[in-house]
């Protein structure tokens, strides 16, 4: 039996203890991270800059990683797409890159819209098999939003389903896009959400789906995780339709913060950017995407290019889910450090960019989250 790979996947809004916790638990579902120091003492990481704000950003996490003398040195690579063999790959350097170091921190990378190459997120996704994708949202302290309660954590399969990408026109006008299931993928992710229900504490999963509309399927998936159920007998199981637990946790959030919810692709990816915006938005959202030889923790909001360069950029949702890969990777002191710091910084409410109601630069907020540790 392996150790839970992703010991502190409740991630940067996790209880320090729970992460630890989680980091002694068992799993067969996912891998360990195995990555050891360098003769310097060091874990090395690679280091995804990405496009537009990304690399302000990331220079921002480097500044506090250095600053709260974590053992880590980034390796940054360039994720460029280049097409091969008619297909769209990332350049080999990265890729060796992250199958040498098995972790990595991705800022926001810019997908074209209607044509160009493939969403070079997917293309990550699929290279690494990165199956799954956590996303925690819970409401920040000093940060106020008309929901004060909110503590969701959601689980996506991170493979196929409409994102798939296999689409074809038929006849002129008309386009067909195919929409992958498989039981494999279904149930190694829906296996994830119930070991990670187990090790969180919150010993309850909950299936999100449109099975009466897509019986085939979405009742694939939805069987998937009810065949998974039977072999958790000590973790609640339910089901609800996409568009209910929408409605749901508008209403109140609170009714989900027990669970885990775990669904296909195109639901996660919608789903967890509405749970973003209770909480503020994709600005404070960390995220990681599990995978059983490398896990990649990632920004999820965009490249921002109108702000590009201009010291604007806020760098939380980074910091945020490189903290998830601290607690990933049992570098928890660290972790804790870091995490208390930026939300002190927030709940201050003195030094904060432009999209937390602030006017300072991405330097200055950067300084203040330093100044906190």
């Amino acid at each position: 039996m392996l150790a839970l790979r992703s010991s502190g996947l409740l991630g940067a809004l996790a209880k320090p203890q729970l992460a630890r916790t989680m980091a002694t638990a068992k799993s067969s579902a996912i891998g360990a991270y195995v990555g050891k120091k360098n003769t310097r003492g060091n874990y090395e990481v690679t280091m995804i800059p990405g496009d537009g704000i990304g690399p302000e950003i990331s220079k921002s996490v480097e500044r506090v990683f250095a600053a709260a003398k974590v053992p880590i040195e980034w390796e940054s690579v360039d994720v460029t797409p280049v097409i091969r063999n008619g297909r769209t790959v990332i350049p080999d350097a990265a890729l060796h890159s992250v199958q040498k170091n098995t972790i990595a921190l991705k800022g926001p990378l810019a997908t074209p819209i209607g044509k160009g190459h493939v969403s070079l997120n997917l293309t990550l996704r699929r290279t690494f098999n990165l199956y799954a994708n956590v996303r925690p949202c819970k409401s920040i302290v000093g940060f106020k939003t008309p929901y004060e309660d909110v503590d969701t954590v959601l689980i996506r399969e991170n493979t196929e389903g409409e994102y798939s990408g296999i689409e074809h026109e038929v006849v002129d006008g008309v386009v067909q896009s195919i929409k992958l299931i498989t039981r494999q993928a279904s149930e190694r992710c829906a296996r994830f959400a119930f070991e990670y229900a187990r090790t969180s504490g919150r010993n309850h999963v909950t299936a999100v789906h449109k099975a009466n509309i897509m019986k085939l399927s979405d009742g694939l998936f939805l069987s998937a995780c009810q065949d998974l159920a039977e072999q958790f007998p000590d973790v609640k199981f339910d089901d609800i339709l996409l568009d209910r637990a929408c409605l749901h946790i508008t209403q109140n959030p609170v009714n989900f913060s027990n669970t885990v919810m775990v669904m296909p692709n195109l639901y996660g990816d919608i789903l967890s950017d509405m749970c973003a915006g209770l909480i503020g938005g994709l600005g404070l959202t960390p995220s990681g995407n599990i995978g059983r030889d490398a896990s990649i923790f990632e920004s999820v909001h965009g490249t921002a290019p109108d702000i590009a360069g201009q010291d604007k950029a806020n760098p939380t949702a980074l910091l945020l889910s490189a903290v998830m890969m601290l607690r990933h990777m049992n570098l928890f002191a660290q972790a804790d450090a870091i995490e208390s710091a930026v939300f002190k910084t927030i709940a201050a409410g003195k030094v904060l960019t432009g999209d937390l109601g602030g006017r300072s630069t991405n330097t200055q907020y950067t300084d203040a989250i330093i100044g906190n540790l």
